[in-house]
C-alpha cells in the first residue's frame, strides 16, 4: 500500500487531485486540511488541525509520497510576509515534515518561470521554495510548472484572472515555440499528471511545463 499525503487539498487542483487518487488501487490517500471539507471521497482520510500542527500528522501517516498543492495570491494573503508565509514557508515545513517521516518522493505545484533568481517576487517565492526541497534529499522529487490554470472552482473571486481565462483562447494561440510553456492549462490536466506522477518510481529532480505536464495526463 502506497501512503500519499496531501497539503492543499481544497485548492483548485487539490480538489481534483484527490478525486483522481481516491479510484486508484493499492493508495492509502491522506488530507491536510484547516477546515473539514464539505464533502470527500470515499476512502480519503482527513486530518484537520491548524497549520503548525501538520508536522506532527505527517510524521504519523509517514508517507511514501508529499505531494504539495499549497499556494496563494497576493491579493489575498495581503503582504509580501504573508504570500511568503504560505507558499515559501509552508510549502518548506510540509516538505521537510514528510522527509523526516520518511517520504522518498515529493511532488510539488509551482509556476512557470519559478526561478531563485527571478526579478518577479512571486516567481523567485516559487523558485526559492522548488530549491529548498531539491536540497531536502528525497530520491525523487518533481516539480510541476503550469501556466494559466483554467476550470473548476476557485475558492475566491478574481476579476483579473477571470478576464485572462476569458482571453486565453486567443493568448494561446500567439504563444508558439518557447513560449508554448506559457499557455493556459485546464486544472484537471495538471491533477491528473500529478496522481500519474504519484504512482511512478524512479529517482533524481524533474521539471514538468505544459507540453510534459499535458502527456503525462494521457
Amino acid at each position: 500500500m502506497k501512503r500519499i499525503v496531501i497539503a492543499g487539498a481544497t485548492g483548485l487542483i487539490g480538489k481534483q487531485l484527490v478525486v483522481a487518487l481516491a479510484g486508484q488501487e493499492g493508495v492509502e490517500t491522506h488530507i491536510l486540511v484547516r477546515r473539514k471539507p464539505e464533502r470527500a471521497p470515499t476512502g480519503v482520510i482527513v486530518h484537520e488541525a491548524a497549520s503548525p500542527d501538520w508536522p506532527k500528522l505527517v510524521a504519523a501517516i509517514r508517507p511514501d509520497v508529499a505531494i504539495s498543492c499549497l499556494g496563494t495570491t497576493m491579493r489575498v494573503a495581503g503582504s509580501k510576509a504573508a504570500f511568503r508565509a504560505v507558499d515559501l514557508d509552508l510549502v518548506t515545513d510540509f516538505g521537510n515534515a514528510a522527509k523526516g517521516a520518511g517520504a522518498r518522493h515529493m511532488i510539488a505545484v509551482s509556476s512557470v518561470g519559478a526561478s531563485a533568481k527571478a526579478s518577479n517576487f512571486y516567481l523567485q517565492t516559487k523558485g526559492e521554495a522548488e530549491a529548498a526541497m531539491t536540497r531536502m534529499g528525497f530520491d525523487r522529487v518533481d516539480f510541476l510548472r503550469p501556466g494559466l490554470l483554467t476550470g473548476g472552482e476557485r475558492p475566491e473571486s478574481r476579476p483579473g484572472e477571470s478576464i485572462a481565462i476569458m482571453l486565453a483562447p486567443l493568448t494561446d494561440m500567439l504563444m508558439v515555440g518557447s513560449l508554448g510553456r506559457y499557455r493556459s492549462i485546464p486544472a484537471q490536466v495538471v491533477a491528473q499528471a500529478i496522481a500519474t506522477l504519484a504512482l511512478a518510481g524512479g529517482k533524481g529532480e524533474h521539471i514538468h511545463e505544459n507540453d510534459a505536464i499535458r502527456a503525462l495526463a494521457g
